[in-house]
């Protein structure tokens, strides 16, 4: 499958190597505004530079194409997959969808009219131990989920437009740990509330730390608090996850992952009782023959060529990114928001 690769610099970068190292995927043409970043990148993997155009309407002009691969700026999101969809390529996206609701509805709307395929690059899914996670909590060997807390603290200095963002942590990363809350839960959020702050220090210019309590329509209540200017101990991108289930806990600690089962019998300590609890029991990873932006440009490949199903389209992903946009608005009238497309 040949594809046409938009944006080479940054995270583009981790997918120029994707489709390099691929068996399966090919460059029909590369799409770079910075003549800096092409030169860069022309030396160190190699490519022809006569494949590699300023805009996508020049590419599709010069080259023949099976599909896009979007990894603009965010805020280009809408026009560069708008126009890919409108000459019948299938489009793997970079997250978020779109910037604002009213433009992902608006990808959501061409990819629906023209019935062509539009995939949300949500990796995290597809990591080793959010694969085991699911695995646990599907067997449904602890029972249903009660109450799920998340925890996420990381100190990255990216530059460029995540420092000008309003809300670098909720747009540009809880974005991730939401999508994972659909995932784990398969449910969504009916009401969410949260407040977002800046520490003096942050470098950022938005809000970078935010704590945030959501009901999901299963009745789960998850606790999400995060920062993305923390000064120490920072957990994994994955981030920490307790779900407190009926018979034990499932937890998520340092990318390794540790079950506990409840047993049944009562003890009495200091005038109270509780259910004792069995031993901790950390869980083998699944195994993957695919991880991360592998797989996901592996399943992509699946869905053009074989017309298999994929999990995050943007049909599905808008429903993550409404979360993002719920928080935001809660965060900015201190008042629980309820989520009205459910």
């Amino acid at each position: 499958m040949n594809v046409i690769q938009i944006g080479i610099g940054g995270m583009g970068q981790t997918w120029l190597k994707t489709v390099l190292d691929s068996s399966e995927v090919t460059h029909a043409a590369l799409v770079e505004v910075n003549e800096a970043i092409v030169q860069q990148q022309a030396e160190t993997y190699g490519l022809d530079r006569t494949l590699i155009f300023r805009t996508l309407p020049e590419a599709l002009t010069a080259v023949s194409a099976d599909a896009v691969i979007n990894v603009t700026p965010p805020a280009f999101h809408c026009e560069i997959s708008s126009m890919a969809l409108a000459a019948g390529l299938p489009v793997l996206s970079e997250k978020p969808l779109a910037t604002t609701l009213a433009d992902a509805a608006a990808i959501v709307q061409r990819a629906n009219e023209t019935g062509v395929l539009h995939m949300v690059a949500q990796n995290y899914r597809y990591h080793v131990p959010i694969q085991t996670v699911k695995r646990i909590l599907a067997a449904g060997e602890f029972g249903p989920v009660g109450s799920v807390s998340v925890e996420f603290f990381k100190g990255p200095h990216f530059g460029g437009f995540r420092d000008e963002m309003p809300y670098p942590l909720i747009i540009d990363m809880a974005i991730h740990h939401f999508d994972l809350m659909r995932f784990f839960l398969d449910s969504d959020p009916t009401s969410v509330m949260a407040r977002s702050w800046n520490p003096p220090w942050s470098w950022y210019k938005g809000d970078a730390s935010a704590s945030i309590s959501l009901q999901f329509a299963n009745r789960t209540m998850v606790a999400y608090n995060g920062s993305w200017c923390s000064t120490g101990r920072e957990t994994p991108w994955n981030a920490h996850w307790r779900f407190e289930c009926e018979h034990g806990i499932i937890t998520l600690q340092d990318d390794r992952v540790y079950t506990q089962s409840r047993r049944d019998e009562l003890e009495r300590l200091g005038g109270y009782s509780r259910f004792k609890n069995g031993d901790v029991s950390e869980v083998e990873p699944v195994e993957l023959t695919h991880v991360a932006q592998a797989y996901l440009l592996h399943e992509f490949y699946e869905a053009v060529t074989q017309g298999k199903p994929v999990a995050t389209t943007c049909q599905d992903n808008i429903k993550s990114l409404g979360i993002v946009f719920d928080v935001i608005k809660s965060c900015e009238t201190g008042r629980v928001v309820g989520n009205e497309r459910n």
